[in-house]
């Protein structure tokens, strides 16, 4: 080997050095990148200028690293260095790459390299590398129009396989061909050409062939430029050798499409267990790692930097730096990705920075790239001050438009989660809010009448519901001044399209993998798509109903870094799976606290399944504390079984917790006798001696056992609005009946009760209602044994009667 090439020594040493540098340039450039994206304000085109070029200059400062660790890599002393290959598939490799760049820059690339395989002694990628090295120099240096040409040929005589690669370019002067092999050297016509470069390619190239036995030279094309000949030395006769797909004994190549949630979660653990591997993420943002969820309390002031959404417990930002230096893993934000191809295990990607297209190899793909607000295709949606709230851009326009007490009348169109729980945000800076939901309920996830009583409470805030009601236009000069629906025209200095999201599935769809029955990406447990080299993970995949083992799509923030988790594990070599949700859900709407896990009553009702409900109000903690707040809670139960199959709840009261036991008792497939005796904790500051969930359970078992007979609230107001002959009876005390009643309804205390059962009619139906039920349950009891046989149970009682009250 000549002084001109690189000694293994050198490049060890060249190689530590070029870690250190790694970080700390993709540092600087994606502030530059952030920068270029006016995220720190709008630049001046002079100021865009010199960012570009320093931009530039980090590109090539990360290609010499990348170029010195590939160096250090394919030249590492270890006796698996060198293996027998197959130049032809290798060299065909190479040129499938290069093909999309020398159409881009109108350059003709062709290829000369037979059929029949040619067999050579060397390390595989170290042989890649430099075929593409070579391909890379002479696009590079070929002008439009022009042409570079690869071609592979055995010297028989000579024992070996020979490689050129020639262009009709700049040409290499007679005193340069020896020297541009010396490392960090640019000819005088390179350094003139308007391309930057490192002067690394070619003495790595020599480096390559050189330690593998062989010969690099250049000498002048016959189309006009150079021409770059390596000779190899044949393998002995062999059995034609495959071209793995996988590289092995070199570190795993992972790009993640998505830098949100299931995103940054798989980069982190895979880089966990496998601290070698190279990740990628590719996001179309600037920002990474967000809270989406924490969005309406920055909007409302809650939360003042958006940088508290991006934080670290530790308060560090989870920026591309912080991914860089942090996690090792390389971010490409700002950048989408455009096309799959699955033949050779590359993506597509653009530079929305200066528009530059390029291809990354991945051994394995991940994609989260979550989903898409739903914008309804109606007139001037596009009109000023109207907005989705996806993303921390959406929210500071939101903030800057609410900050400046620009919008006083703010309408929110779509009552799902988001919806509902943006209004609390609105309330409290002083807009006037009106919800728009075209179904007849607000949060679809909720039974109706639980949803009922939600409304109820924002309505009591100064929240205008309307349900069932339809966006037809929105109307404005330039800014939005009122939303039309087919109920009539609503003022409006604000609109929120809240109206769900959509899987983003296009690039899987392009690239052939399974789409589910509800517009999600399919996936096994794994995470794994129908390819299996590629993973898919958080609100672009669907899920499995735990309950009714069909796909779903529930988008969560929960779920997706859960999946992300997953499928970072088995790409890692591992084995877990992701069994499926129940969706599992809490938001909180000014001081109530909605939450739902497993399927409503509806639900489980449409997949067939036979069951009973029960409403339960209580406390959440025993009365006598201070704190103690009602908690509305439902929970359903299959009559066959046993088993509980949804749960929600709702009120000031502690929901969360209830739910969050419900949804393991659910996973569990445990009875209502078994939660019914579960070992929850107890003091009085956290929970009554029998928690709620537990009651729940008690009176399911005993509507079950055929000791409660209960009716639901809807059942009870068809009847009232139907005319139909029944004794209302309210067993409460006088001055709670003076509080609120329920129409129609008549008063019987429980503790005059048997001496007052004549007042009562044995051949009428009774419901019978308190305030939550429990003395009902006790006055039916009283009935039954005095002989009247035709009475139930209001579910819920007062408390959860989601219809109008009198009082």
């Amino acid at each position: 080997m000549s002084d001109s090439t690189l000694h293994p020594d050198n490049l060890r040493f060249a190689s530590q050095v070029a870690h250190q540098l790694r970080a700390p340039v993709a540092a600087v450039k994606m502030m530059l990148r952030m920068l270029l994206g006016d995220f720190a304000g709008p630049l001046s085109p002079r100021q865009k200028e010199l960012i570009l070029k320093a931009n530039a200059r980090c590109d090539q400062a990360l290609e010499s690293v990348s170029r010195m660790l590939a160096i250090a890599g394919a030249l590492a002393e270890s006796p698996h260095v060198a293996e027998t290959v197959d130049l032809v598939g290798l060299a065909r490799r190479g040129v499938r790459v290069f093909e999309e760049q020398a159409s881009a820059g109108g350059i003709s690339l062709t290829s000369d390299l037979g059929e029949e395989p040619i067999l050579a002694r060397i390390h595989k990628q170290a042989f890649q590398e430099a075929i593409s090295a070579l391909l890379d120099n002479a696009l590079k240096y070929t002008p439009e129009q022009g042409r570079v040409r690869m071609g592979l040929v055995v010297d028989e005589g000579a024992g070996e396989a020979v490689v050129t690669v020639g262009d009709s370019g700049v040409g290499i002067a007679d005193e340069d061909r020896e020297r541009i092999f010396t490392p960090f050297y640019r000819t005088a016509r390179a350094r003139r050409s308007l391309f930057p470069g490192t002067g690394l390619g070619l003495p790595f190239v020599k480096a390559v062939i050189e330690g593998a036995g062989g010969s690099v030279r250049a000498a002048s094309s016959e189309l006009g430029g150079a021409e770059l000949a390596i000779r190899l030395p044949l393998a002995p006769a062999a059995e034609p050798v495959e071209i793995p797909e996988s590289k092995e004994g070199q570190p795993m190549r992972v790009i993640i499409v998505g830098g949100v949630a299931a995103g940054p979660k798989a980069a982190a653990k895979i880089i966990r267990l496998l601290p070698e591997a190279q990740v990628t993420v590719v996001e179309k943002g600037q920002l990474l790692s967000y809270a989406g969820c924490g969005l309406p309390y920055y909007v409302s002031g809650v939360i003042e930097d958006p940088k508290e959404l991006m934080s670290t417990p530790a308060g560090v930002v989870r920026d591309a730096v912080f991914f860089q230096q942090f996690k090792s893993v390389r971010v490409m934000n700002q950048t989408e990705a455009l096309a799959i191809d699955r033949e050779n295990r590359r993506l597509k990607v653009c530079d929305l920075v200066d528009r530059r297209e390029s291809w990354l190899e991945y051994d394995k793909l991940v994609l989260a790239t979550g989903a898409s607000p739903i914008v309804p295709p109606v007139p001037n949606v596009d009109l000023a001050n109207i907005f989705t709230l996806h993303g921390v851009r959406d929210a500071e326009g939101l903030r800057a438009v609410l900050s400046g007490r620009k919008a006083r009348d703010v309408v929110i169109v779509g009552a799902g989660l988001i919806g509902v729980e943006f209004t609390e945000s609105l309330v409290k800076i002083g807009c006037r809010v009106t919800l728009v939901e075209k179904q007849p309920q607000i949060l679809g996830l909720l039974d109706w009448e639980m949803a009922k009583l939600v409304e109820h409470h924002m309505e009591s805030r100064g929240v205008k519901v309307l349900t069932s009601t339809t966006v037809e236009s929105f109307e404005g000069e330039n800014t939005v001044s009122a939303v039309v629906t087919d109920q009539g025209s609503l003022p409006a200095d604000l609109v929120i399209l809240a109206g769900g999201v959509r899987p983003n599935v296009q690039l899987a769809i392009d690239a052939g993998l399974s789409i589910g029955p509800h517009g999600g990406i399919h996936v096994d447990s794994t995470m794994c798509t129908s390819d299996p080299d590629i993973y898919a993970a958080g609100d672009c995949v669907e899920s499995v109903d735990l309950i009714t083992g069909q796909p779903c799509y529930v988008p969560l923030g929960s779920t997706a870094n859960k999946q992300g988790r997953v499928a970072a594990v088995n790409i890692a070599g591992g084995k877990s799976r992701f069994p499926g949700v129940l969706g599992t859900t809490v938001c909180r709407v000014f001081d109530y606290c909605v939450a739902r896990t497993g399927l409503s009553e509806q639900q489980a009702q449409q997949h067939g399944f036979d069951v009973i409900s029960v409403s339960a109000p209580a406390p959440d903690k025993e009365h006598f504390v201070p704190s103690a707040a009602m908690l509305l809670l439902k929970i359903v139960v299959e009559c066959s079984t046993r088993r509980i199959l949804g749960a929600q709840g709702t009120g000031p009261g502690a929901a969360d917790k209830r739910i969050d036991v419900a949804a393991m008792a659910i996973t569990a497939k445990m009875t209502v006798d078994q939660l019914a005796n579960a070992d929850l904790c107890y003091a009085p500051p956290y929970s009554p001696a029998m928690d709620n969930l537990i009651t729940a359970a008690n009176v399911a078992a005993n509507k079950l056992d055929g000791h409660l007979r209960g009716i639901s609230a809807v059942e009870v107001n068809g009847m009232l609005q139907r005319h139909e002959e029944f004794l209302f009876l309210d067993v409460r005390t006088p001055a709670e009946h003076e509080r609120v009643r329920l129409p129609k309804s008549q008063l019987i205390p429980l503790g005059t009760l048997r001496g007052r059962l004549d007042e009562i009619p044995h051949k009428k139906r009774i419901v019978l209602f308190c305030n939550i039920s429990l003395r009902a349950y006790e006055a039916a009891l009283i009935l039954r044994a005095a002989g009247f046989h035709d009475c139930c149970v209001l579910d819920g009682g007062v408390e959860m009667w989601p219809f109008e009250k009198m009082g």
